[in-house]
């Protein structure tokens, strides 16, 4: 079964919030065994709304809606697709139950509009909204089925889960499973990964291979279907060791985490503790890691030095470095590194000095980054990056080459 979503909101055409819903509904759909190959938003408008029912019904058995299902004028999803439907709306005595049981909870007089929430197009499976008040609905035809849902992310969500879906896995005769793994890499570009790996995303059918650009890193997504899960599973497995065989090198973790989550696992089981000193980065990569929670173990301090006098004073970097070889340096990065190791008595220090932008600095370009890496019982490294982008970009991807080389040197 293939199914289309579709979000009705003037809200969302404006950028003023996002369609979580969309993400939400595609993730449960796919772990339901049905295909998602279109997500349409459209506008508080019943003529546009009629049309992209009538592009959706051309290509897909499934039609979710999301939105409009409020007390107020420009809330028309279930007006427009009864009209579609040629079918009545009536008023649902349980949801106008309890409506009308929310406003004497509260103590407040019901506006008359609110009535307006418990119509539900005839003959359709009412849903019951146990966190809102607009019902949601199901209306089968001989060839679609169309699924109605409040926009509220914490009404949608629980209705669909609750009540949705046992309704639809009843609908489907073939109950298969999608299961989806996600891959991530640091250190190659987007074309170059799918270079190394082009037969086989050339020969895909079960399961299939999707990259993915990410901010400074890639991800392929791996989508398997059975009926089984377990044999789904295996299908994955099986597709992941032929990756790795010719990437592996880059790859550093599976579906949602980050470069700075494995780093802090890592440091946690090798019962190790970092300090940082930050001249470009200012800060950012403490801020990161103590986003995560444990950091307190983890981190014994750092030092944002922008100012050379801070290098110099605090951090201990020697004067005739910065006089020579500039802040902008392997040398000036290799002491820090080595100095605000010993000054928070870390297993390891990492600093990060360079040119953020977009100005140059001692003669070197926007880009130009120094990364030093000291590990107990290791001698220093000292990376140097030439990073694109704007100032912002650059600053994020200094942060997150420091956790590769981390991750790559522990």
């Amino acid at each position: 079964m293939h199914a289309e979503i579709i979000a009705v909101g003037s809200e969302l055409l404006l950028g003023q919030i996002v369609n979580t819903n969309a993400r939400f509904l595609s993730r449960t759909l796919a772990d339901m065994g049905i295909n998602v190959y279109y997500h349409t938003v459209v506008g508080d408008n019943a003529g546009r709304l009629k049309a992209a029912i009538d592009i959706a019904e051309s290509r897909a058995e499934m039609i979710i809606f999301t939105g409009g299902l409020g007390p107020t004028k420009d809330d028309l999803t279930k007006e427009t697709i009864a009209a579609h439907l040629h079918r009545p709306l009536v008023t649902d005595d349980n949801a106008m139950a309890s409506i009308e049981a929310y406003y004497k909870r509260v103590g407040r007089t019901m506006s008359e509009n609110n009535r307006k929430q418990a119509l539900v197009i005839e003959g359709s499976e009412v849903l019951e909204n146990d966190h809102g008040m607009a019902p949601g609905m199901i209306c089968s035809t001989e060839n679609h089925i169309y699924m109605l849902f409040p926009g509220p992310p914490k009404e949608m969500e629980p209705m669909f889960l609750t009540y949705a879906r046992p309704i639809i896995m009843n609908k489907l005769q073939v109950k298969e499973k999608i299961v989806s793994r996600v891959l991530r890499f640091f250190g190659i570009g987007e074309s170059q990964l799918e270079t190394e790996i082009d037969d086989l995303i050339d020969a895909q059918t079960n399961p299939t291979i999707a990259p993915l650009a990410g901010e400074g890193e890639v991800t392929l997504r791996i989508t398997a279907k059975h009926q089984s899960e377990a044999a789904a599973m295996q299908l994955i497995d099986d597709t992941e060791k032929l990756i790795l065989n010719r990437v592996g090198e880059y790859f550093y973790g599976y579906d949602e985490t980050s470069l700075m989550s494995e780093l802090s696992k890592l440091l946690k089981e090798k019962k190790l503790t970092i300090a940082a000193a930050e001249s470009l980065t200012g800060g950012m990569f403490q801020k990161e890691l103590t986003s995560i929670p444990g950091a307190g173990s983890l981190l014994m301090g750092g030092v944002v030095c922008y100012n050379p006098q801070v290098k110099q004073n605090v951090l201990h970097v020697k004067e005739e470095t910065i006089a020579e070889q500039g802040v902008v340096s392997a040398e000036c990065a290799k002491e820090l590194a080595e100095n605000v190791a010993t000054l928070m008595n870390a297993d390891i220090g990492i600093s990060f000095t360079g040119v953020a932008g977009p100005e140059e600095l001692e003669g070197k370009p926007a880009g130009t980054v120094f990364i030093g890496i000291k590990i107990k019982n290791q001698p220093t490294r000292v990376e140097e990056l030439k990073l694109g982008g704007n100032r912002t970009l650059i600053r994020i991807r200094t942060v997150q080459y420091g956790c590769h080389y981390l991750l790559k040197s522990i």
